[in-house]
């Protein structure tokens, strides 16, 4: 079965009533986990580009914009009881070692390396020592770099799984490359699903899946003209629910691959061959 993540990311601009509403709105749509991000502003910015100036709801720098955009602990605390309530998984994209050893204590089920982050080896590693089950997003990467990343996870003896990614947002459809699906599968002979940043379509993750996607993940809001770098590469409501029954629609139509005799052929089967007997 694919396993589908709704990718809150930064979509809830820091808002935790916002979190809440798009955790619901995922577990509407059928998805198995949802998805955030974390940073230790000063370990992932220069002080220089935390200094420039920014407009944004937060004040006029860049560091007032970053740090409106993450979560206390405590919020923290309160999006795990939230998850536990509506008995979804969730996850998050560390991009620091601090931020990955302050989650840990949340004892969540997988772990997430985001394609900005698949060349940070300190990094990788402390992930990998874990040995949760990992998604690994592949967007601007070579596969060199694709290569020492799976090393890495290997030498760890952690479970994981590469997600091709492009890293635009959004990205242009045409840009997709969803045989890289197989290609990866190929090469790694490890599962591989699909990120998708592309503006609003649910078709490439449906494509995806009948290329052998084992997980699907897509970004989410309530509303693309939200204020947000990542909110018009994401899906709203009626988009998720359409993607989320799709992919299942074709999961059956897919089916396993052995021949049956279905039972609703049997009437034709008595009907039509009668003559040969």
């Amino acid at each position: 079965m694919v396993f589908i993540v709704a990718e809150i990311g930064i979509n809830h601009n820091g808002d935790l009533k916002i979190a809440k509403k798009l955790i619901d709105m995922a577990v509407n749509a059928g998805c198995d986990a949802v998805k955030f991000q974390k940073r230790t502003i000063e370990k992932v910015y220069s002080k220089e580009t935390l200094d420039s100036p920014r407009e944004s709801p937060w004040g006029k720098t860049t560091r007032e914009q970053k740090l409106g955009l993450e979560f206390s602990e405590k919020q923290y605390k309160m999006i795990d009881s939230h998850c536990k309530k509506k008995k979804i998984d969730w996850f998050v994209s560390c991009w620091d070692i601090d931020s990955q050893l302050d989650m840990r204590k949340f004892k969540t089920k997988y772990n997430k390396v985001a394609s900005a982050m698949l060349v940070h080896k300190k990094l990788l590693h402390k992930i990998a020592e874990e040995k949760k089950h990992t998604f690994i997003s592949t967007g601007m990467s070579t596969m060199k770099n694709i290569v020492d990343a799976v090393k890495i996870f290997r030498s760890h003896s952690c479970p994981f799984e590469l997600l091709h990614s492009h890293s635009a947002y959004p990205m242009d459809v045409k840009e997709g490359n969803l045989r890289m699906i197989q290609t990866l599968q190929k090469k790694f002979n490890c599962n591989v699903g699909y990120s998708g940043h592309e503006v609003g379509s649910y078709l490439l993750p449906v494509i995806a899946v009948t290329l052998g996607a084992t997980t699907i993940e897509r970004h989410i809001t309530l509303n693309r003209a939200m204020y947000g770098s990542d909110q018009s590469a994401s899906l709203e409501k009626a988009g998720l629910n359409r993607m989320v029954r799709d992919i299942r629609l074709i999961e059956d139509i897919l089916g396993s691959g052995k021949k049956i005799i279905w039972d609703s052929e049997l009437p034709a089967q008595n009907k039509l061959r009668q003559v040969f007997v």
